[in-house]
């Protein structure tokens, strides 16, 4: 089967504008994200995929002076954007990944994947329900059922958060999750994804500390990290389950109030 993973990118972000530009370790973000992307074993082609406008001809550079593949779609309607990329890259198997967790560990896509592939599964992810630190979203969905989603799904969070028409739906779908081995759920509590400047600032420390010594740096290491210097885990940790779904909570069927909580 070709798998194709799908790293989904823009500038044009509400709360943090142009944060896939950031630097880390002397690079654009967004670099970074797709180099630790690069590492899973399992990822088939990953592709870039921003939007059609203008301020994302930027990404679209980016990805063409880095040599990774990019596709432009709708801003707003995430499903079409990566229904479209899908079926332009012929893939039998779609990977999602957002671009906003640059410290995700290439291992747990690995895992996600497997899982997926052993098993008859139309969608798979390690978030219903979440037990990895937020910042390790793996989603994993055949191109057919994506195909089903993009032609049915027709609520606005449906289509701008892609993949919510799999799981709001299980009797049309055949679904799975994957557990963190750990047997601890660190969902809510350990924030490496980025939304805020405080994210940001935790994230280029996590860089600031590991990147150098061990570029492929994994989930374990950041964990010892924040272990060993408190401080750090400190930074963005107000921030700590504060993720989408807290604006959908009246919509969402199969999400509870226990899975976010509202920004302070």
């Amino acid at each position: 089967m070709n798998t194709v993973t799908i790293i989904q990118a823009r500038r044009s972000s509400t709360r943090l504008p142009d944060k896939v530009m950031m630097p880390l370790a002397s690079k654009p973000l967004l670099i970074r994200m797709v180099e630790r992307v690069q590492q899973s074993k399992l990822k088939g082609t990953v592709i870039v995929a921003t939007t059609n406008e203008k301020s994302d001809d930027a990404i679209a550079d980016l990805c063409q002076k880095n040599n990774i593949a990019c596709f432009r779609g709708s801003l707003n309607d995430l499903l079409d954007r990566h229904y479209l990329a899908a079926k332009q890259f012929n893939a039998d198997v779609v990977l999602k990944i957002p671009s906003d967790v640059p410290l995700i560990d290439p291992a747990i896509i690995d895992k996600v994947i497997s899982y997926f592939l052993e098993n008859r599964f139309d969608y798979v992810s390690n978030l219903h329900p979440a037990t990895y630190p937020d910042g390790n979203d793996v989603e994993v969905i055949t191109f057919a059922a994506l195909e089903n989603a993009c032609k049915n799904a027709t609520k606005n969070f449906e289509r701008e958060h892609t993949t919510p028409y799999f799981w709001e739906n299980p009797d049309k779908f055949k679904i799975g999750n994957v557990v963190w081995e750990s047997g601890k759920d660190f969902s809510m509590t350990h924030r490496f994804t980025i939304d805020y400047k405080e994210d940001y600032d935790f994230i280029k420390r996590v860089y600031d500390e590991l990147y150098e010594n061990n570029p492929h740096f994994g989930l374990d290491d950041i964990l010892n990290l924040l272990e060993k210097k408190p401080e750090i885990f400190a930074i963005n940790s107000k921030y700590a389950g504060v993720n989408w779904y807290r604006n959908h909570l009246n919509e969402l069927k199969t999400i509870t109030t226990e899975q976010t909580k509202q920004a302070i």
